[in-house]
């Protein structure tokens, strides 16, 4: 294989990796916490709230903005270390 290939590979191998990050840690935060685990985490109150209310309500919604700007940054970090960014 050419180099270019292999550059090409190895950022979408990359790619796929963060992806795959980000679409579990949403997955645990919206389905298994606001979910599964609802029940056992409304024993737990903040702010007058039970836990599992306000992962079903608001955490899952938080949880998904930070991670678009978790992924925006990480992947224009990945975009320089590929030589693929846009300037």
């Amino acid at each position: 294989m050419s180099e270019q290939n292999l550059s090409r590979q190895a950022y979408w191998k990359s790619n796929l990796k963060l992806m795959t990050g980000c679409l579990v840690v949403w997955f645990i935060v919206s389905y298994i916490f606001g979910i599964v685990l609802h029940d056992a985490l409304n024993t737990i109150h903040i702010g007058g709230y039970p836990l599992g209310f306000w992962f079903a309500q608001q955490g899952s919604i938080y949880t998904f903005v930070v991670l678009i700007f978790f992924y925006a940054n990480r992947m224009n970090k990945l975009d320089r270390k590929h030589d693929v960014h846009e300037d």
